[in-house]
């Protein structure tokens, strides 16, 4: 089982999305899964947001466990100013509503919509991330 990891900017994040995930495919038995997170800082690995690093590595463990292939798209918000504006494209698309990062999905291509999700206070949480999986 892998674990794809796909990573996408606001600026080329619609090519990424609508090729996997904007449509039901015929192999529907991949986990699909959209990540936003804060951009990584140029000086290190890390990002800005302290709980997308916390986050990270918890989701990573996670998804390698489950036995089941995954896409994961990595969206990442840009930077600080970049994302605080309340105007920020997934503020403000309906399809995500964005009110921080990290913020994990589990997408259905089927319905258009996410299944379920995690915010940034929980998105860290080993026992709801399980939880989340467990709706797939």
């Amino acid at each position: 089982m892998t674990v794809e990891k796909v990573d996408a900017t606001v600026a080329d994040f619609d090519g990424h999305f609508e090729k996997l995930f904007a449509a039901a495919d015929a192999d529907d038995k991949v986990v699909k899964l959209l990540l936003f997170l804060a951009d990584r800082e140029p000086s290190s690995s890390l990002t800005w947001c302290p709980d997308c690093n916390v986050a990270e590595p918890v989701i990573y463990e996670k998804l390698e466990s489950l036995g089941k292939d995954v896409v994961l798209l990595r969206a990442f918000v840009g930077d600080k100013p970049t994302w605080r504006d309340p105007a920020h494209p997934w503020r403000v698309d309906p399809r995500f509503g964005l009110k921080g990062v990290p913020t994990l999905l589990l997408w259905d291509a089927s319905k258009g919509a996410a299944k379920g999700r995690l915010e940034d206070d929980e998105a860290n949480v080993a026992d709801k991330i399980d939880a989340l999986l467990r709706l797939d």
